[in-house]
Formats: C-alpha cells, sequence, structure tokens
C-alpha cells in the first residue's frame, strides 16, 4: 500500500479503518491526502444574502457558485494540481503551513522551520513540509538572518502552490462577517439540528465557533444559545469571530462534561444541544501525512461519550441532540452513539438531507449519515440524530 508510507498508523489503526473501508482503503488514504474540487463557504445572511455576496465576488472576476442543495453555501473551484518548481533554495515549514500553503497561501514567520541552500532575500525558493515534499514556490521577503528571531510577517510570497484556492480571509466580504470557511458537511450539521426562534440552544464544544454562529443566523438571532468551550485560548478566538459575524451568543468557559453539576438551572430546559467533540479527525482534508495509535482513537471514544450524559440531563423531554465529528472510524461514530442509547433514554432518529451522504454503517447505519471523502469529495464526516424520551 504505497500510499501508508505517508501515514505512520499502528495496526490497530490500520484495522480500524479497514473495518469501515475494506480493500477501498488506499483509496481513501490517497484521497484524504488531496483537497477535492470545491472550496466550501458560507455566507452569513443576516449581513448580505447568497445573491449580493456572489455578485460581489463576481464584479472581481472572481469564480464562485452557489451550492446546488444548501442556499447559504457557496463554493469557489480548487484548481490543479500544478508542477512545483524545484530551486536550490529551500524553506521548511511546519504541517499546518505546508497545508495550507499547498492551497496558495502565503508563508509567515511562526510557520517557518528552517531555510536551507541559496536563500537570499527576494531570491526564488520552493516551499517544502517537514518530511521535504515540494508544496509551494515564491520568494524569499525577509533576510535570511532573521529566520527564527522574527514572530511576524510574511516570509515567502506564494506564486505556485501544488493547487490553486482564493484566498477567502482576504476578501473584504470576509472582513464584514458576510462570509465564514467551513466544509459543506459542517454546515449540514447546523441544518440537521433545525434550530428555531425562541428555543434554548447549547453548544457543548462550540469553538471555534462555526456551527454556533450558523445556528443563530437560522433562527435570526431570535434563539437563546450558549457556547461552551474549555480552552481560554480557543474561547478568544471563538469572540473574534462572532465580533466580526456580528452574532450575539453567549460564551461560556466550562468542561462540558460536567455542565450538569455546574448549571443546574439548565437542567431539564433545554430544546436542542449539539455536540461536536474533539476526533481523530481522519475525515479532514488536504492531509500531507498524518500519525496516530490506535489508543489516540480508543482515548478520543472515551472522552466523546461523557458528553452525553450532560446532554441528557440537560435536554427537555423531546429535546433533539445531534452528535458530529469529522472523522470516520466506527468507534468515534456508531459505537458512540450505540453506547449512548444503551446507557440513556434517547431515541435515533434518522438523518436524512435530500439525498446528500451515505448511510452509516451496522445494524442501525439507516439512520445516520456519513460523508466518505473518496466518494463525496468533501470532509469525511459523520452526523447523528437522537431525541431525549
Amino acid at each position: 500500500m504505497e500510499v501508508l508510507k505517508f501515514f505512520k498508523y499502528d495496526e490497530g489503526v490500520v484495522s480500524s479503518l479497514k473495518k469501515v473501508y475494506g480493500s477501498e482503503l488506499p483509496i481513501f488514504l490517497k484521497s484524504i491526502r488531496e483537497p477535492g474540487k470545491r472550496l466550501y463557504v458560507r455566507v452569513n445572511a443576516l449581513i448580505r444574502n447568497t445573491y449580493e455576496v456572489i455578485e460581489s465576488l463576481r464584479t472581481r472576476e472572481i469564480k464562485v457558485f452557489p451550492d446546488e442543495n444548501v442556499e447559504e453555501a457557496i463554493f469557489f473551484p480548487i484548481e490543479g494540481p500544478y508542477k512545483v518548481p524545484i530551486e536550490d533554495g529551500i524553506v521548511i515549514v511546519d504541517k499546518r503551513t505546508a497545508e495550507s500553503v499547498y492551497l496558495g497561501s502565503h508563508v509567515y514567520a511562526p510557520g517557518v522551520l528552517k531555510a536551507v541552500g541559496h536563500v537570499r532575500k527576494n531570491s526564488p525558493v520552493t516551499v517544502v513540509s517537514p518530511i521535504l515534499e515540494p508544496v509551494g514556490w515564491g520568494y524569499f521577503r525577509i533576510d535570511p538572518k532573521d529566520v527564527g528571531k522574527v514572530r511576524k510577517g510574511l516570509v515567502v510570497e506564494v506564486a505556485i502552490s501544488k493547487y490553486r484556492a482564493p484566498k477567502v480571509r482576504e476578501f473584504p466580504e470576509f472582513a464584514e462577517g458576510a462570509l465564514y470557511e467551513q466544509s459543506f458537511p459542517a454546515m449540514l450539521v447546523s441544518k440537521i439540528l433545525e434550530p428555531k426562534p425562541e428555543e434554548l440552544i447549547v453548544d457543548m464544544c462550540a469553538a471555534p465557533g462555526g456551527k454556533a454562529s450558523h445556528i443563530y443566523q437560522l433562527t435570526k438571532g431570535k434563539a437563546r444559545i450558549l457556547a461552551f468551550d474549555h480552552s481560554k485560548k480557543r474561547i478568544a478566538k471563538m469572540v473574534r469571530e462572532f465580533k466580526r459575524m456580528k452574532v450575539n451568543i453567549e460564551i461560556h468557559m466550562a468542561d462540558s462534561r460536567y455542565l450538569h453539576i455546574d448549571y443546574p438551572s439548565l437542567c431539564g430546559k433545554v430544546d436542542k444541544v449539539l455536540i461536536d467533540p474533539p476526533c481523530s479527525s481522519f475525515g479532514v482534508r488536504p492531509k500531507l501525512y498524518d500519525s496516530k495509535r490506535y489508543r489516540d482513537v480508543v482515548d478520543l471514544r472515551n472522552y466523546q461519550i461523557q458528553f452525553f450524559k450532560p446532554a441528557y440531563e440537560l435536554l427537555r423531554k423531546g429535546g433533539v441532540l445531534v452528535y458530529s465529528t469529522c472523522t470516520v472510524t466506527l468507534e468515534e461514530n456508531e459505537e458512540v452513539i450505540e453506547e449512548a442509547i444503551e446507557r440513556y433514554r434517547f431515541e435515533l432518529v434518522k438523518v436524512k438531507y435530500g439525498s446528500l451522504g451515505s448511510k452509516g454503517l451496522g445494524d442501525k447505519g439507516d439512520f445516520f449519515m456519513r460523508f466518505h471523502p473518496h466518494i463525496h469529495d468533501v470532509t469525511g464526516y459523520f452526523i447523528a440524530k437522537l431525541v431525549k424520551k
């Protein structure tokens, strides 16, 4: 399996992925090394509607199209792959930066690990990942002696990348809060929750705020939304995003596994709960390389199941819970839900949004929605919906 050289997975991880993909595993792994053909962005209709945003972008000759199924979703075609020229000067960047450069982003100081070879100010350089895979080509814009000393600013102005996508964060529409970068399946999660005005809604793992801000948008700002997260750094980012998008959502720093203890006044009062917990992220793309142990998957699964007790306690009878992940393992998806309905009085609701996605796996697979990168050309995703009896 040639593609496995990019993925340091132990036998347990490979076995776990084979339970889902079988002989298609190499095809799946190849697909998560590529970005797909569409870069999705959500339009914040509380600021501008989809038509207005598309027209605004097209006046600048930017290729952009409305999605066929979700009104607030638009996408930009991702072009490539292109050949990356190899220079004598090499700039090695961290994994996250490499995956951004892969799609056309510039290189900024925090992402630079090392500059080697013939590197001079304004000279052409090749940008490579930590495993030395070329991802982009451009011009080195600082004095080489300053590498490692300066912590901000442009280092490589990228002119050629493996793939090319618009720099959405540089658009004026983004600055005014009318755009939010979000994968297509992630947009569906909030739609499947079906939030309504006047409801009390809890997002248990809210940062960086994409789904919570979408819920606000869908309810036209008329629901009470509580966004919880335990990370101070992630909350700070969420605060900035909410301010940019002009959404008014209550933010609380807390460990959501104990919300029923720390926020007893919410018990039995909440209409909708969203659990989008930390996961192994096997579905996220592009992923130039990856390293995971099966122990990581098991630890995450044991962490994920802990959110269901507080969710159950907070929900009123008949209240709705939506669970989603951007991963593909049975352990973190179907098996988590099966344990949740064994432990608590939840009833499964069939997840459906037109003809999108595929059904889940196992005996109850018809109730779930899955997205597979090599089949649907989007982020790998899982969505389940439950009702408190």
